[in-house]
């Protein structure tokens, strides 16, 4: 009597549902592995999702040390964050929009330092 009669299958039984924040989250994350080398007084990456069914559209807000090559750190960004929310959320990415906030040049914080003392 190993079988229980009326037991309903596994993927009949419910669904599962990620909220927006969580797959933002990842998203951030995956936008600061990304960048080669992020500048030590910006801010971490910001992303903002918008979920329908199995799709995110994202936007990720990110600050950028200078001089880099924009477009070539704007679209690493972007590769990364569609692997990883479909490799961790299974949900497919159509976009990525990424924002650049801001600019730190190399060095403006040890110049800065230099002219305080």
């Amino acid at each position: 009597m190993s079988e229980v009669l009326g037991r309903v299958p596994a993927a009949e039984r419910g669904g599962t549902r990620i909220a927006d924040r969580v797959v933002a989250k990842v998203a951030a994350q995956a936008a600061k592995e990304a960048v080669d080398e992020p500048p030590r007084e910006g801010a971490s990456p910001r992303a903002t999702v918008t979920v329908h069914r199995d799709t995110a559209r994202v936007r990720v807000s990110l600050e950028l040390g200078y001089p880099t090559a924009i477009g070539r750190q704007c679209g690493a960004v972007r590769r990364r964050v569609i692997e990883r929310v479909k490799a961790l959320t299974g949900m497919e990415v159509p976009e990525v929009a990424v924002q650049v906030e801001r600019l730190h040049p190399a060095g403006a914080s040890v110049a800065a330092q230099g002219r305080i003392r």
